[in-house]
């Protein structure tokens, strides 16, 4: 079980905007397993909440990797409010899981960690 995290190199994020969206993306992600499947959700909690940040590019390649997975793997867009770094709405990163990690690398293998 892990719940993966993926930013966008492009926006040059400042370390607080990118601890902030990963905080951020993170709850998502705990809130969109627990509406599917509550046991999953206690298994990754119980497992020690395995997170990975990795990067992508653009926002182009981070639409691309949604488009893949939105179908098989619990998966959520992030923007941002615009209340400092960057405009308001502009994409930030996606959450992945928590989910079965062996479902959830082949989409994932071919990223760098953040």
């Amino acid at each position: 079980m892990k719940q993966v995290i993926v930013f966008r190199e492009d926006l040059k994020l400042g370390k607080g905007k990118l601890a902030a969206h990963a905080a951020h993306a993170a709850i998502v992600g705990y809130e969109l397993i627990s509406k599917k499947d509550k046991k999953l959700l206690f298994k990754w909690l119980n497992e020690g909440q395995k997170k990975i940040v990795v990067k992508v590019k653009t926002e182009k390649d981070l639409f691309t990797l949604y488009e893949s997975m939105k179908e098989k793997i619990p998966c959520q867009i992030i923007s941002d409010a615009g209340l400092t770094q960057i405009a308001p709405g502009t994409v930030t990163c996606m959450v992945i899981g928590p989910w079965y990690e062996k479902e959830i690398d082949p989409y994932i293998s071919e990223l760098k960690l953040l």
